[in-house]
């Protein structure tokens, strides 16, 4: 390991769930011998005004769980304890259900939860800091691989010539080098941008109005999503009596629902949410994201590997963007630990190649999957809505089917990491 002032085996840029995330798991499985930082400048400052929410689906529970996190955050986390399924213009009068889910993956262990993001970010913060990892402040600037390996005896898994670690420049002005750098720096990476690494993808022409909203009644855990013809209406039960909203809309009917005043919004809002938990009032700041489905060419580089939504950005349709981040972070995590432990070195190709097969393939898979939902659902066909209708009832009537289903969305079907099963590295 390599330890000492200015050297770090991984140095990882982003400090939101999948930075953190990553930096506590190898500092778990390597131990204090084993250097990690974070580098981010939103580190440490109070996210007490940051009232979005995230679904925590049960294979990243777990994750958090096994990581030390979950249990300091567990008390706030809302289970989803049922699902509904609707298809409906805004407008009808009756919005029959087509599709019902079970909360349960194993007996007594929900399938998701709903929790508020400053307390998750708080608590990774935390843990980080108690397992030792250096956080830091500042922001990845550049980076390069002039460092370069002349010797005759490269350290295991490097071919001679190649780089032994980078050299990394931060925006404080100080200087790194890292045999890792990991991107996890969000959706506009700079990182990415650095290493020249395209995405391929499009633009949905999509908005998402993410709200959250007081209501009379108890949801009783109850999660719905309402197939409207612009696209979905996800209703998302937090702790109270409130629930999380998840608003798509054209990009064009977005801009003018947020340019609303806050009466015009809540009528608006109403006329999507209906009054089935009695009176509604918006309880948090209401926000607007643009829609699309971006994946990275490579989610590699030179000693540089891509996670989450550096690497990939799908349609919140399914509620899997987060989640496909941390499988990323259980993955990675899982190759980095393989490797250390025979004396490889966790930057070399040879050893990031397997993070990338086991994770693009699903990546690919998932992001079509909800590309594909969300053409099917967000527009105004009569045929497709009535062949869509009869699809849903009958997935309703297959109980084995729908149990495949909810394991899928809770993360536990294929070739699952350990932290997402549970199992520490």
């Amino acid at each position: 390991m390599i330890g000492g002032d200015g050297q770090r085996d991984v140095l990882i840029a982003g400090g939101g769930f999948a930075g953190l995330s990553l930096a506590i798991a190898l500092r778990q499985g390597l131990g204090p011998s084993f250097a990690v930082t974070v580098a981010d400048p939103m580190i440490g400052r109070s996210h007490a005004d940051d009232e979005r929410a995230s679904a925590i689906v049960a294979a990243a529970r777990r994750l958090f769980e096994t990581l030390g996190v979950w249990q300091s955050v567990a008390g706030g986390a809302q289970p989803i304890l049922d699902m509904v399924v609707t298809d409906s213009r805004v407008d009808d009068a009756v919005r029959p259900v087509f599709l019902t889910f079970a909360g349960d993956v194993e007996p007594g262990e929900p399938f998701a939860h709903m929790i508020e993001n400053r307390h998750l970010v708080a608590a990774l913060e935390a843990r980080a800091r108690e397992a030792g990892v250096e956080l830091r402040t500042t922001a990845v600037t550049r980076y390069s691989s002039d460092e370069v390996a002349d010797s005759d005896d490269p350290p295991p898994a490097m071919p001679k010539g190649s780089a032994q670690r980078l050299g990394v420049t931060l925006a404080d002005g100080s200087a790194v080098a890292t045999r890792l750098l990991v991107a996890a720096d969000g959706a506009r990476s700079s990182i990415r941008e650095l290493a020249g690494i395209a995405v391929h993808g499009w633009d949905y022409g999509q908005s998402a109005i993410v709200t959250n909203v007081g209501h009379e009644r108890d949801h009783e855990g109850r999660a719905v999503e309402h197939f409207l013809p612009a696209g979905p209406f996800a209703i998302l039960p937090l702790k109270g009596r409130r629930s999380s909203i998840v608003w798509t809309e054209t990009t064009s009917d977005a801009e003018r629902i947020m340019a609303l005043p806050d009466d015009g919004f809540h009528a608006e809002l109403e006329r999507r949410f209906k009054l089935h938990l009695g009176e509604i009032t918006t309880v948090s700041a209401r926000r607007a994201h643009p829609l699309g489905f971006f994946v990275a060419r490579s989610f590699l580089a030179e000693r540089l590997a891509l996670v989450g939504d550096a690497a990939h950005v799908i349609h919140p349709i399914a509620g899997q963007g987060l989640n496909m981040g941390l499988r990323d972070v259980a993955a990675l995590a899982e190759v980095i630990v393989d490797a250390a432990r025979l004396g490889l070195d966790p930057g070399a190709e040879t050893v990031l190649d397997r993070y990338q097969r086991w994770r693009r393939f699903d990546t690919m898979a998932m992001g079509l999957a909800t590309d594909g939902l969300n053409r099917l659902f967000s527009n105004r066909s009569t045929g497709l809505r009535l062949v869509r209708d009869i699809g849903l009832g009958l997935v309703d009537r297959v109980p084995n089917l729908k149990r495949w289903f909810i394991r899928e969305a809770a993360g536990l079907i294929g070739n699952v990491p350990k932290l997402l099963r549970g199992k520490p590295l």
